[in-house]
């Protein structure tokens, strides 16, 4: 639950009407949800209690006669809403005949990871890029941190911090230069700006190399690095588009490790990925979008369940009929099997484990149909792709025009 508010003053006995909200009286809903909130040390300390007073609630064109209250540590944020950090509805975005985004819809809420899975073109980086004020959609509404987008887009920047899909590093420069121009860009001052450069090579494990130019960097380095450049300024809410893409697997484990760690104090973020075991390992919520729309929504388990907890995959011969092997691995599973003939792969959701894994290798065996390979693995972005749209998302294997375009 979000933080609650702090204590009030005691109200006036009424609330006078206001056109658009309550007025603001020291007990008004907008005084409530506008305080911070009041802790206690956590040792008997006097600590107030929460008081819910529905009576409280003011809308356009109403008034309530309560009584003179005194109402403490009211917790109107956590007892009916969690805090929409950044809200889209309706995001419609066309490059010529190309259907970017088509009425996309989006919720994160304050100190959560949204991840947005997707293929190449299925319209991550569209929204990314309206999000951070890099693009004007053709239709729709959005906001971050209570801005609009679009007009108050200078407003939006400087809450925000972006890491795009591909490094925005200069090469020619050192790791901690990089940092340090971000830091004057940023307005902090030649001493802030140093220090923070020196603190964020320490957080991203760049040290050693923070005084070498960034050409001699790896991969996973200069991922790191321009992570790094996202958070000079200390942004509460953080967009990060395919952060892992490209890298090998402990560049992703400590990038992942990273992103965490932010998490942690506080950072809200928005994350695109192709990857489910990316967003497995870092969303609290994930969204499944395709061709521009949202396909799918739910924690990781949700998805997964969708498609099945465990799949197995069959390889078979090149001799082998692959149409006549799938009707001896029917048997074993209730779902749709998907046969890919240029592989000659069979795969299927299953249940039962090891137990259903040997029964299809003896089936298998006593129809004379050879295995190249057999196991049992955990659903991929295809397998989801699969079941919620009838086709894998090998379809787009490169970047579309919308992904390329805010570049």
């Amino acid at each position: 639950m979000k933080r609650a508010r702090e204590a009030c003053e005691p109200a006036s006995p009424v609330l006078q009407r206001s056109d658009v909200r309550p007025q603001k009286a020291p007990c008004s809903v907008a005084a409530l949800l506008a305080s911070p909130r009041k802790r206690g040390d956590g040792k008997g300390d006097d600590v107030t209690r929460p008081i819910i007073r529905l009576d409280l609630f003011v809308t356009a064109g109403q008034q309530t006669s309560a009584s003179p209250i005194s109402c403490s540590a009211v917790f109107l944020k956590e007892a009916f809403t969690m805090a929409a950090v950044i809200e889209a509805r309706g995001l419609v975005k066309h490059y010529g005949d190309v259907v970017a985004l088509d009425g996309f819809d989006l919720t994160v809420e304050k100190g959560t990871v949204v991840g947005l899975l997707g293929p190449n073109g299925a319209g991550k980086t569209t929204v990314v890029s309206i999000l951070t004020t890099l693009l004007v959609p053709d239709a729709g509404t959005a906001t971050v941190d209570g801005l609009d987008v679009f007009t108050e887009s200078h407003e939006v920047r400087s809450r925000i911090g972006l890491s795009g899909q591909y490094a925005a590093v200069d090469e020619h420069l050192t790791g901690f230069e990089n940092l340090d121009m971000i830091g004057r860009l940023y307005h902090l001052g030649k001493t802030p700006a140093r220090k923070r450069s020196r603190e964020l090579l320490e957080q991203f494990d760049l040290v050693e190399s923070g005084d070498r130019p960034v050409k001699t960097y790896s991969g996973g380095m200069r991922r790191r690095l321009d992570l790094a450049g996202a958070l000079v300024a200390r942004p509460p809410i953080l967009f990060l588009d395919e952060p892992t893409t490209g890298l090998d697997p402990r560049s992703r484990i400590q990038l992942w490790k990273v992103i965490r760690n932010l998490v942690t104090q506080g950072t809200t973020l928005l994350l695109t990925t192709q990857y489910l075991e990316e967003a497995d390992q870092l969303a609290d919520d994930i969204i499944v979008i395709d061709h521009g729309r949202e396909i799918a929504h739910g924690s990781s388990d949700h998805l997964k369940t969708q498609v099945g907890g465990e799949r197995i995959a069959v390889t078979v011969g090149a001799g082998i009929d692959i149409a006549v092997a799938a009707t001896f691995l029917r048997p074993h599973t209730k779902e749709d099997i998907h046969i890919d003939e240029r592989t000659h792969a069979l795969s299927a959701p299953i249940t039962g484990g090891a137990t259903t894994l040997t029964a299809v290798i003896r089936s298998f065996d006593t129809a004379d149909i050879e295995i190249r390979d057999i196991g049992i693995r955990r659903p991929t972005l295809d397998d989801v792709f699969l079941a919620l749209t009838g086709h894998t998302s090998e379809y787009a294997k490169s970047d579309t025009t919308s992904e390329r375009e805010p570049h």
